[in-house]
């Protein structure tokens, strides 16, 4: 059985990842950033609401991930609420100047995060050996790591997704993710041996706002009136794709 997590951006996401199969939802806002620690009031929401897995990001900013003493005690007060609302789990990634994983800190947020399992996430791909990498994060007591093979999409960095899921050797779970839908999740199942996939499953919903001031702009997306939101149809049918037999 090949099982599921969405990345929702929203509590209305994470209910459409439910409602579509999805076995845990990594909770998370600012997408486009490649995700940031969600609101109190969505990881409260997701937890009365839901009855999947809910493991929200640990992460401040977008940008790198390389952080100051004061983005660190964030994460660890992140930590704590999570534990607090009786969340599933949390998802990390912490790295040095170099590009090694930050040993040191990472085992302070799992130890931190302890009974909660810790997810290690795409920091992983930005590190400079991702042979090693895997070492660091099994060390650091992390039960799995979300990874695309240190490519742009998991389908392009297939190759290497076998070999850390070969190295890990039950280890530690290996969780393809980035660009996986349903016209290449088969692919990769039968390439990697993977078991466990992450995916968005977005789609673009169209504002119902009548009015629209097109010189005006509130950030960087092009456009103002729609948003993305997960697809419950979509994460359906990748679920259907993966466990279709070979």
């Amino acid at each position: 059985m090949i099982n599921m997590e969405v990345c929702a951006n929203s509590v209305s996401s994470a209910l459409a990842a439910q409602e579509g199969g999805a076995i845990r939802v990594e909770l998370c806002d600012n997408l486009p950033e490649g995700g940031t620690t969600p609101s109190y009031a969505q990881i409260l929401l997701a937890k009365k609401m839901l009855s999947l897995q809910v493991y929200p990001i640990i992460r401040p900013r977008g940008g790198d991930f390389l952080y100051n003493d004061l983005e660190f005690e964030l994460m660890r007060e992140d930590i704590q609420v999570c534990k607090s609302l009786n969340c599933d789990g949390v998802v990390i990634g912490i790295l040095n100047a170099d590009g090694s994983i930050d040993k040191e800190r990472c085992k302070v947020l799992v130890d931190l995060a302890s009974p909660l399992p810790v997810t290690f996430h795409r920091a992983f791909d930005m590190s400079n050996d991702l042979e090693k990498a895997l070492e660091d994060v099994i060390e650091i007591g992390c039960e799995r790591i979300l990874t695309s093979g240190g490519e742009s999409s998991a389908l392009k960095g297939v190759d290497t997704l076998a070999k850390l899921i070969k190295k890990a050797a039950g280890r530690i779970r290996i969780m393809p993710g980035a660009g996986i839908s349903e016209s290449n999740i088969a692919e990769i199942i039968q390439k990697t041996g993977a078991t466990e996939f992450h995916a968005s499953a977005r789609t673009a919903v169209a504002s119902k706002m009548a009015f629209r001031n097109q010189q005006a702009t509130m950030g960087s997306s092009s456009d103002e009136y729609s948003y993305l939101l997960t697809n419950s149809e979509t994460v359906k049918n990748m679920i259907l794709e993966a466990n279709k037999p070979l």
